[in-house]
């Protein structure tokens, strides 16, 4: 049983639901169903932890502390967090234990040091003032974290609301429970006080994902999810002026120009599309490659394609596992065999036909810019192909698309790759690289890719309530 953790103990529910591997596509567990009490008694016990307990009141070294415990923790339990996020959402375990389990003890320890370190401002005055900066934690913090990468992610939201010295209620995705509970599990035996870090598990609309983004003991709302969702909670917290922060959809841009390194561009573009199934926001699903190069390129980017072993999860030669639940991978499926005509060609891949949840690495040409596999985000390992003639027909194609998450520009062409990076409406460019993050970096996206940036002082500014002081000397 996946139990909720709320004021320092778990507890059950009266309704639950199954938890599938979408590998086995068997129930390997129930999930308590949280219900608008359980949401209730968890706010209350952060809220409680906020206002009187002593987490928002240790200074920012202890907090540190406990948080870099807690990242002990986390790495001397990788085995079982790998476990529970590859059960839920079929991860290959290897990258799992090697990759996101690493990064989430790093975000502990980042913003934990971060939190510490990060200087204050202060505003010569000459009117015999001085005036300086404070950031007192915001309170109570409502963090959605999504399904596909689980703890990672929760950690993303978590870490810093803690480092600063609020506390928070996670509900975890509902296809991704099982790492949530154990972190709440790790945080009590690090030393966090009861109800400082409360999960509580539910689905959204009608469950305890719309019940926390309404709830008016809430001080902060932060998402990660689809921009549909996305809206809806940003309705919500409009309602009650709660600041949010969405992280959202994608449609990447990727830009391949002809004097790029050939052997790199391809590399750093399979894993852009086909890491994690396909299953990442930041995707490269839109591939773009000069003309005079195009075909060369293209035969490298299929033969890589197919190179890829898709199977089970514990297999250490796995490199692409299934989709995460059999609604995800009708979605996906639905726009490869749905395809009208004229709007591409597969050239390599679709859908497994052994009964799996599974999409082989997905090649499509010939689709023109308007072209539903072109516009709308997929989250599976699909990505269409496109040639352009020139610098400015690259920059237009990229940014011919209601998101603006992330791009990729490879070029070996120094002032190239600042005059495109500046050009490109997105959040983030990664140049001849992909997914290389520096936390103090600010993250987020524009248009219906999001709201807010998080990382480094970014968060600072979500998670507190920045405060000027000013005295007369």
């Amino acid at each position: 049983m996946i139990k909720h953790v709320i004021a320092g103990l778990e507890r059950t529910s009266e309704r639950t639901f199954d938890d599938v591997n979408p590998w086995t596509q068997k129930v390997h567990a129930q999930v308590a169903l949280g219900d608008a009490r359980d949401v209730d008694d968890a706010v209350a016990a952060a809220r409680a932890a906020f206002d009187a307990g002593p987490w928002p009141r240790m200074g920012f070294a202890e907090r540190g502390r406990l948080l870099h415990r807690l990242a002990d923790l986390i790495e001397r339990r990788t085995a079982e967090l790998a476990a529970a996020d590859s059960d839920d959402m079929g991860k290959p375990i290897a990258d799992l234990k090697h990759k996101d389990i690493p990064r989430a003890a790093s975000n502990f320890r980042f913003f934990a040091d971060h939190a510490r370190i990060t200087t204050a401002e202060r505003y010569p005055m000459d009117s015999g003032h001085h005036a300086y900066a404070e950031f007192p934690p915001a309170g109570v913090v409502a963090a959605i974290a999504p399904w596909n990468f689980p703890l990672m992610l929760e950690t993303w939201k978590v870490a810093p609301a803690l480092a600063w010295g609020n506390t928070v209620v996670l509900k975890p995705a509902e296809d991704s429970p099982g790492s949530a509970t154990i972190l709440a599990r790790l945080a009590i035996e690090a030393g966090l006080p009861p109800g400082v870090l409360n999960v509580v598990h539910g689905f959204g609309p009608g469950s305890a994902g719309e019940w926390l983004t309404h709830h008016p003991g809430v001080d902060r709302i932060t998402f990660t999810g689809d921009s549909t969702t996305g809206r809806i909670i940003g309705q919500a917290a409009a309602k009650r002026l709660c600041p949010v922060s969405l992280e959202l959809g994608g449609k990447g841009a990727n830009l391949v120009f002809e004097d790029a390194n050939l052997d790199e561009a391809v590399a750093w573009s399979d894993r852009a599309i086909f890491s994690n199934a396909g299953q990442i926001c930041l995707a490269g699903s839109r591939l773009y490659v000069q003309r005079s190069i195009f075909a060369r390129f293209l035969d490298r980017f299929v033969a890589a394609a197919e190179a890829h072993v898709l199977g089970a999860p514990d297999d250490p030669n796995t490199t692409i596992g299934p989709l995460s639940s059999k609604a995800h991978f009708q979605k996906v499926t639905h726009y490869l065999t749905e395809m009208p005509p004229g709007e591409g060609r597969i050239v390599t891949g679709g859908a497994m036909t052994d009964g799996s949840w599974a999409v082989r690495p997905t090649v499509i040409v010939d689709a023109p810019a308007t072209a539903r596999v072109c516009r709308e985000e997929i989250f599976g390992p699909v990505v269409t192909i496109a040639p352009f003639d020139t610098e400015d027909e690259a920059v237009r194609l990229a940014n011919d698309s209601r998101f603006g998450l992330n791009a990729m520009v490879f070029t070996e062409n120094l002032r190239r790759a600042h005059r495109v990076a500046r050009a490109l409406r997105a959040g983030t460019v990664w140049v001849n690289c992909f997914f290389i993050r520096d936390l103090r970096a600010p993250f987020g996206g524009v248009g219906d890719s999001g709201v807010g940036r998080e990382g480094g002082s970014f968060s600072r500014e979500f998670f507190t309530e920045p405060k000027a002081v000013v005295i007369q000397v």
